[in-house]
């Protein structure tokens, strides 16, 4: 087993989770500035589409910057060779791990053969781990999955994956079927912990295993980290429209501060992304992303429905602090 910068980290770790179109190179960036988690996930990018010919317009999605370290690319994909020339292409842009996506309930993901639809296909799913980590060479491989398609099957899946001796498992702890409407089921990833430590009883290293789903705070992911004995937490949902989540603990956020955080972000898309309103021709990425965060940045505040509805008709960064100002948020 390859752990690479794995076996530096402080246990238990914090990590954020792969989110499309959400845990872009802005929001990551904002996240390194308010509260840097331990380890920094890209969003999940397409292995097909990085050996096409479109590979150009989706490394912008593998874009990252100094702040953004240590930091793991995930493909998703059902080509094993495809995932081979990813791995080489993470060591190029100088990646500090490689994960692959098991657990995407996407359908467009799924109709590939890719994401979660690999958990109906472990034979197919150990050849992408052995073809990524020949291609990665000292960089540790990882995998993040579920426990199950449309049940529950995490003894009979994962010793597939343990198989294979990635770095680093992510558990999610729902099915794909259950997708996020159910309570994650943390006492079914502390199972997965026990059977990671049964199965590699003999073995002098084993993979880490890292718990995923409902994490509303640091303080919260430390303890659910305690009680189920994994090695580190990744939080998705808990920091959309919250760059401040890992360093919440230590002081309060008054609602000023995240607004403001809000017009930084805007201004670090159209930094990395440019503008689609203002010239589509160069623009990498749609400006309408954005709009997403707004009603996230903004839950809970004081007239928040009317506010969410200026801001969705916003059109650069510009408009959305003039916006702010005229309605005495900042």
């Amino acid at each position: 087993m390859e752990f690479g910068f794995w076996k530096k980290i402080k246990k238990p770790f914090f990590t954020i989770a792969p989110m499309a179109d959400v845990t872009d190179i802005a929001f990551r960036e904002i996240i390194a500035i308010y509260g840097a988690p331990d380890v920094f996930w890209t969003e999940f990018v397409s292995c097909d589409g990085l050996c096409s010919r479109g590979k150009e317009k989706l490394l912008i999605d593998l874009k990252y910057t100094k702040k953004q370290k240590p930091i793991v690319a995930q493909f998703f994909g059902a080509t094993p060779n495809h995932f081979y020339e990813c791995a080489l292409l993470a060591r190029e842009l100088g990646f500090d791990g490689i994960d692959i996506n098991m657990g995407c309930p996407d359908r467009a993901v799924e109709k590939q053969g890719a994401g979660a639809a690999l958990m109906k296909n472990p034979k197919l799913a150990q050849e992408i781990i052995k073809e990524t980590k020949r291609g990665a060479g000292k960089l540790p491989v990882s995998v993040k999955t579920r426990l199950g398609y449309n049940k529950d099957v995490m003894e009979d899946w994962l010793p597939y994956i343990f198989e294979m001796e990635p770095a680093v498992i992510t558990v999610h702890g729902r099915t794909r079927k259950e997708m996020s409407k159910v309570p994650a089921h943390w006492e079914r990833i502390a199972d997965a912990v026990s059977l990671r430590d049964g199965y590699f009883s003999d073995a002098k290293e084993k993979p880490l295993i890292v718990g995923n789903g409902d994490v509303a705070s640091v303080e919260d992911g430390m303890k659910k980290a305690k009680e189920s004995g994994v090695d580190g937490i990744m939080v998705g949902r808990g920091i959309f429209g919250n760059p401040f989540f890992f360093a919440e603990h230590k002081k309060e956020i008054s609602p000023k501060k995240r607004l403001s955080a809000m017009v930084e972000h805007v201004r670090l898309f159209e930094k990395y992304f440019g503008n689609s309103n203002i010239d589509r021709s160069t623009a990498l990425k749609n400006f309408d992303n954005m709009k997403k965060h707004f009603k996230a940045y903004i839950s809970g505040f004081e007239n928040a429905k009317e506010l969410r509805i200026k801001l969705m008709n916003v059109k650069s960064a510009d408009e959305v602090k003039n916006i702010l100002k005229t309605c005495r948020y900042l």
